[in-house]
């Protein structure tokens, strides 16, 4: 962190640990953004107070960019911090591009293409255990959606997923119940079944030990 320009007390997060850990919810700018970045363009990135009065530990703030030099993005803080006091808009920081979360391209520098990707943020119903990782998805299914409602931002998919017995036994002894998450956070603990997502309503499998994959049920 010595070669960052931030004001003391102040760091700015790395976030390819969350993205490695987190690959179907944490998407972090694909590497042709991060080579088009020009100055005049954006940056965001987590900032973080580590001392002194603050009400919030950590923001997400833009930086305008003036210049990038080997991997390191000069500019100013693009937006007044909320809770953070150490600096203020229009300060002068330097950053690191691979700690960069977000681009944004003014109108003289068009965002380049990049291969499209997949998010999961439509819901499923799972048991705790599978999404703690404390077991696999041992039988999973898929039924007409039934739990999407007005004002919905993401719609049911119909995936549900137990997890082992033994495991779905200690929920229910620790009162554990299951959730209706976004199938992305089911993946981030559990994607062996992710080349069964697209299957159709109706479908049913139970995970085979011996052979490593789903067995589909009649």
């Amino acid at each position: 962190m010595s070669h960052i320009k931030l004001p003391l007390g102040i760091e700015i997060d790395d976030p390819r640990p969350i993205a490695a850990s987190a690959p179907y919810t944490y998407f972090l700018p694909h590497p042709d953004e991060l080579s088009a970045l020009k100055p005049g363009d954006g940056v965001k990135a987590v900032f973080r107070q580590l001392e002194g009065a603050h009400t919030y530990d950590a923001e997400r703030m833009w930086v305008l960019i003036e210049n990038i030099e080997k991997g390191w993005v000069h500019g100013t803080l693009d937006n007044e911090p909320v809770g953070i006091d150490k600096f203020a808009l229009g300060d002068s920081v330097v950053i690191p591009l691979t700690h960069v979360i977000s681009t944004t391209f003014s109108e003289s520098n068009s965002r380049p293409e990049t291969p499209p990707y997949r998010e999961y943020w439509e819901r499923c119903f799972v048991d705790a255990c599978v999404v703690d990782g404390r077991c696999h998805a041992d039988y999973l299914y898929r039924e007409e959606p039934d739990m999407t409602r007005d004002g919905d931002e993401y719609e049911d998919s119909g995936w549900r997923m137990r997890g082992t017995q033994e495991a779905i036994d200690a929920d229910a002894e620790a009162g554990e119940k299951p959730l209706y998450i976004a199938i992305g956070k089911v993946l981030n603990a559990d994607d062996r079944w992710l080349h069964l997502i697209d299957r159709e309503y109706g479908v049913a499998f139970q995970w085979d030990a011996e052979t490593q994959d789903y067995t589909e049920l009649a």
